[in-house]
């Protein structure tokens, strides 16, 4: 360990324990139970948040059904929506440093990682604000001269948004201002692990203007907060971020009232590197792939497919890069990679490197718990195995931390078949410097989304979901965007004799 990057603790005085509380129908709302969150990094109280129950969660629901059917929200124009998200960007932007050092307090992550999302989210909702302008249907002139067919789009109505931990300030923006672009009203739930940024999030909303009602928080647990939320009748559609077990739970819980359901869910997503690759370029963005969000990241590529003729050279460079990256003391600004969410998590982690060692594969660095002086053990090191069989837990399951597996292939289809030999369908990646190379493994690989000579670039424009057991439905973009709606047709007869009687008048 002593060749390894680590920042140990700097001095700084952490600021007071944030308080949480739920907005319901415009008003802030002090529940009669609360919950702490502790800091994984610096073990101490980081906020005090009221726990939802039943009745805030019931609320909430109706407020937003009430906010909805009036029209409040979903019957204005574009032009104003868009106005408010608009405001809602610029006040993101004005607050990053305080949403970015509680976000860092509860989730262990790195605060220049936390300041780059929370300032990048900005940008999400000023594209979803111009997708509230530029929503669009279909004319069909082509049905006869008596006939005028015309599709519009209208918001589905009240979502239930459920966000996970990992990227709760992130994912959030992801969601609801595609929602709100849309005209729906809005429940939200966060993770009861990081629940602060989002009761910043709907201060934010509140100074930009948006209608009591339109966006309600409800902060607790899953059970029964987003239980409730995904079983009400009042609800038309849920979209959930987090594992693909919950995902499925949700999936049952709402097939009883036939709503709606978009879900992202977890991926084990492979980058595949050919020998006529840029060696250097790929070997840094495995290491970021893999380390980024100390690999509890669904997109992480917790697993690289190596041609055998360079793979000792490819993993030795991995290795070393590994050994520069920065883990430590999250309120470091030169940190790259921060703490594991808990304690149950980190042991989670270690169990998966630990029998992979004990099946055969070979451990190139790290693969135990990483001490940071100050902060305690709530860190694990960088970790690489190869001689990692298809088969293995550690090359199929999401481990979710900071654990690199390494396969290697033979040919081209070889290499398909070991992408495609997974229950998720998330991202993948290919480094060649051929493009008949990239383009027959984009065309071929099983993953929402494929990058080629790079990892993990996103845009507010580029839909983004997952295959198989990664997930149903997508977010962000145009496609995003039209997950909160449902497509109405309206055909209408013009001329006020045209339509010929069914009923034929009875002969005298």
């Amino acid at each position: 360990m002593n060749d390894l990057s680590i920042n140990t603790s700097i001095a700084y005085e952490l600021p007071q324990p944030f308080t949480g509380r739920h907005l319901i129908d415009g008003a802030w709302v002090t529940g009669r139970e609360t919950f702490d969150r502790v800091s994984p990094s610096h073990g101490t109280v980081v906020s005090t948040s009221s726990k939802g129950g039943p009745e805030e969660t019931d609320a909430a629901i109706k407020a937003a059904r009430r906010a909805f059917d009036a029209g409040i929200w979903s019957r204005i124009s574009g032009r104003e929506r868009a106005a408010v998200l608009l405001r809602v960007a610029d006040l993101i932007e004005a607050n990053v440093d305080r949403i970015a050092l509680q976000e860092t307090l509860e989730s262990g992550k790195p605060i220049s990682q936390s300041k780059g999302e929370v300032a990048g989210a900005a940008d999400l909702w000023r594209y979803a604000a111009a997708l509230a302008r530029t929503s669009q249907g279909d004319s069909h002139n082509t049905l006869g001269s008596d006939m005028l067919g015309v599709v519009v789009k209208d918001p589905i109505g009240v979502v239930s948004v459920i966000t996970p931990w990992n990227f709760p300030f992130w994912i959030l923006s992801q969601k609801l201002p595609f929602a709100l672009a849309a005209g729906c009203t809005v429940v939200v739930k966060p993770s009861e692990m990081t629940p602060s940024s989002t009761v910043m999030m709907g201060e934010l909303l509140m100074q930009a203007g948006l209608p009591a009602g339109v966006c309600n928080i409800v902060l607790g647990y899953g059970d029964p907060v987003g239980s409730l939320k995904s079983t009400h009748p009042d609800v038309d559609m849920v979209t959930f971020t987090g594992s693909t077990a919950v995902g499925k739970l949700i999936t049952k819980a709402a097939s009883d009232t036939l709503k709606k359901v978009a879900l992202e869910l977890g991926g084990k997503n492979p980058q595949v590197i050919f020998p006529d690759a840029d060696l250097e370029n790929a070997a840094d963005a495995v290491t970021f792939g893999v380390y980024f969000n100390v690999g509890q990241c669904c997109n992480s590529s917790s697993r690289i497919i190596v041609h055998e003729d360079i793979a000792e050279d490819f993993v030795a460079r991995v290795v070393a890069l590994s050994k520069k990256v920065k883990f430590g003391d999250p309120l470091d600004p030169t940190t790259q990679v921060g703490a594991i969410v808990t304690p149950e998590h980190n042991a989670r982690i270690d169990g998966y490197v630990q029998e992979a060692v004990a099946a055969g594969a070979r451990l190139e660095l790290g693969g135990a718990y990483l001490d940071v002086e100050g902060l305690g053990d709530q860190f694990y090191q960088p970790t690489v195995i190869s001689s990692v069989s298809a088969d293995m837990a550690v090359a199929r399951e999401e481990v979710f931390g900071p654990v690199l597996s390494v396969l290697t292939f033979r040919t081209l289809d070889d290499a398909i078949a070991l992408t495609n030999d997974s229950e998720y369908g998330l991202s993948a990646g290919v480094w060649s410097e051929s493009v008949h190379t990239c383009l027959e493994f984009a065309r071929r690989a099983q993953a929402g989304t494929v990058w080629t000579n790079t990892w993990m670039d996103g845009y507010p424009e580029l839909a983004f979901g997952g295959m198989k057991q990664s997930g149903t439905g997508r977010e962000i973009g145009k496609y995003g965007f039209e997950e909160f709606l449902e497509v109405k047709s309206v055909v209408m007869r013009v001329g006020r004799d045209s339509r010929a009687p069914w009923v034929t008048p009875r002969a005298e």
